[in-house]
């Protein structure tokens, strides 16, 4: 260091002893520069990559382009020094030479023009004076233009022994692919919460600086995988707290949530005070941070509390012991499908938020909705109970209901005199009776049930509201016998129950000889069908009425009605409306055996004009003098 010298002739002698210990006192270097790794072994969290490299230079095995890509702040210029430096390195050299006439780094972003490619091509072919390679760091390399890119390709691709280009970047998907193809690529990752805390503790400990786990863990997260973000955020810290580190102060200095909120948020959640909870968000709120910060952090507690919940997934909790700790006591209270409801409801919060009109009452709402959960996951009035899907409004045995065999009556409701079973049914006591009537029950469970004829229904002096019958009818059913077991529909007994059932029913045989069997004539089948027609075209039915004109029906034997029709388009649109017809000529003809025979025959599409040309060709044949008359006036179709 070199020594300053200050005469001040008039100061006195503390003021000259103030200002010797002032001169002495080194300029501040921020840890990303001062702590920057040396060598590989130095560099955090990317181990493959290192090893690769080193390997690499061992061997002989380096590749002239390389790539090095990956998030901000993870090692990629770092890794590109280091590398520049040692394959430089030779027998006795020392290890403090950093060559730096070697290395030439250039700064894409602002040197991305063809001119200046063209000025480092140029360089290229001048060999190292001192070391064995000239090494070309390009960083932020996506941000050359497309004509830098193409100025580049030539020497990329075929560079001299002596040069070596590292390319750096953040953006990997902005860089042509015929750049890409030239590199050897190496995939930067971020670096994990654990590593990031470690180094961050070796660091306090070369500083002598007291620090808690749980205080570099919050710095860790808060870093997002960036290194050097993290040791920015920790001068940052350290210049506000001092050499003592408590996660107090870092959470205080870096404006998050204490993990004392959420431990608190959720001990009020499981005891349904809603009260408190309101009044701890408003809190949150009063120190500055926004509805939707809390929100997410607690959606994040929640997912923490179920990783605790199996222990082949602690492992996945990102923070410190003690921390760690308040998680596994906590996750020991509530059930893994409340979290699951929880994690579901602050989720969807988190996605309404920025579209809400009112975003606090948002988050009030589903704070609300949590402390509202039942601890095996499902709420008071979800949506999964109710009628047919949980358990039923009110419980009705089965003997109350008459039953037929191919039918089931409605519940009758009880009367002041005593039905034959003594009892009338009774009510679930969880659950509220509806206000409606309900008709008395007659028969005896120990006699067969009666038919129910129309005439006892009509008799029914209180009858239920149809509506309700059937909701009722819906959500209930009933076996064919009373008092029987509910069966599922693949069971064997319901198999089998079916199958008896087919074989018991009786076919129902219809007397042919009854149906009217007329004779009649085509004229008068075409006499019916032009009604029919006329019918359907006022009706609106103009494709069908088409259709049925493209030809006039002729009768074959065994009342055949028999049409051809020109293709299979008007085919299918007749078979698909003839139901309408057949009904129409059975009832007019008096005959119920008429039939429909439908046969396509293109020829007769000549019959029918469709394009313009087609129908120029329909009138020349009629009359030929049109044509005569086309070309007089030189006329277009």
């Amino acid at each position: 260091m070199k020594a300053i010298f200050i005469f001040v002739p008039y100061l006195s002698t503390s003021i000259l002893e103030v200002t010797y210990k002032f001169k002495l006192l080194e300029p501040f270097i921020v840890s990303a520069r001062k702590y920057r790794p040396k060598t590989f072994k130095d560099v955090v969290g990317q181990q493959a990559i290192t090893n690769t490299l080193t390997n690499a230079i061992e061997n002989n095995h380096l590749a002239q382009a390389l790539l090095f890509t990956g998030p901000r702040g993870v090692g990629k210029t770092t890794c590109a020094r280091i590398l520049a430096k040692q394959i430089n390195q030779q027998g006795e050299a020392s290890e403090d030479e950093d060559f730096a006439f070697n290395i030439f780094e250039l700064d894409a972003a602002s040197n991305n023009s063809v001119d200046d490619i063209r000025e480092l091509t140029s360089q290229v072919r001048i060999p190292p004076q001192v070391g064995k390679y000239k090494v070309y760091i390009i960083d932020e390399v996506h941000m050359l233009s497309q004509a830098a890119f193409n100025a580049f390709l030539k020497t990329l691709e075929e560079p001299p022994a002596h040069a070596i280009f590292i390319l750096a970047t953040t953006e990997k998907h902005k860089i042509i692919p015929t750049i890409l193809s030239r590199c050897q690529i190496f995939d930067f990752k971020r670096i994990t919460v654990k590593d990031t805390a470690e180094y961050l503790r070796y660091i306090a400990e070369s500083q002598q600086i007291n620090a808690e786990d749980d205080a570099l863990h919050i710095i860790a997260q808060k870093a997002d995988g960036a290194m050097r973000d993290a040791l920015s955020i920790f001068d940052r810290v350290v210049s506000f707290s001092g050499k003592n580190l408590t996660r107090k102060a870092v959470t205080e200095n870096l404006n998050v949530l204490d993990y004392d909120t959420y431990f608190k948020a959720t001990d009020l959640i499981l005891a349904r005070d809603i009260p408190g909870l309101l009044v701890l968000f408003n809190e949150t709120l009063a120190q500055g941070f926004d509805g939707h910060h809390f929100i997410v952090g607690l959606a994040s507690h929640f997912r923490d509390l179920m990783v605790c919940k199996h222990q082949n997934t602690i492992p996945l909790l990102e923070v410190g012991e003690e921390a760690k700790k308040q998680y596994l006591e906590q996750s020991q209270k509530p059930s893994g499908s409340f979290l699951l409801e929880a994690i579901d409801l602050a989720n969807d919060c988190d996605i309404k938020y920025k579209s809400s009109k009112h975003q606090r009452l948002l988050v009030e709402l589903t704070l609300m909705k949590l402390a509202s959960i039942d601890f095996d996951g499902e709420k008071k009035k979800s949506k999964h109970l109710g009628p047919g899907r949980g358990r039923p409004d009110f419980i009705i045995p089965a003997s109350f209901y008459r039953v037929n065999h191919n039918k089931v009556t409605e519940p009758k409701a009880p009367t002041n005199q005593k039905s034959a079973e003594g009892n009338a049914p009774q009510i679930a006591p969880t659950q509220k009776a509806k206000p409606q009537s309900i008709q008395t029950a007659s028969a005896s469970t120990s006699a067969p049930a009666p038919t129910l004829t129309e005439e006892h229904t009509a008799q029914s002096s209180i009858a239920k509201p149809q509506e309700t019958q059937d909701a009722e009818t819906k959500r209930i059913q009933i076996d064919l016998k009373a008092g029987k077991k509910r069966v599922s529909g693949l069971s064997l007994s319901s198999l089998k129950a079916k199958k008896e059932h087919q074989l018991n029913k009786k076919e129902e045989i219809i007397d042919e000889s009854s149906l009217p069997n007329s004779v009649f004539t085509e004229q008068e089948l075409r006499k019916h069908w032009a009604e029919f027609v006329d019918i359907i075209d006022k009706e609106g039915r103009k494709i069908l009425a088409s259709n049925l004109n493209a030809d006039l029906p002729k009768l074959k034997e065994n009342f055949v009605i028999w049409i051809e029709l020109p293709n299979d388009t008007m085919k299918k649109e007749v078979e698909r409306e003839k139901y309408d017809l057949m009904e129409y000529l059975k009832l007019k003809l008096h005959n119920h055996f008429i039939t429909l025979d439908i046969t396509v025959n293109e020829t007769t599409a000549k019959k029918f004009a469709f394009t313009p040309e087609e129908k120029y060709l329909k009138l020349r044949e009629k009359n030929p003098a049109i044509d005569l008359l086309r070309k007089e006036f030189d006329l277009d179709i």
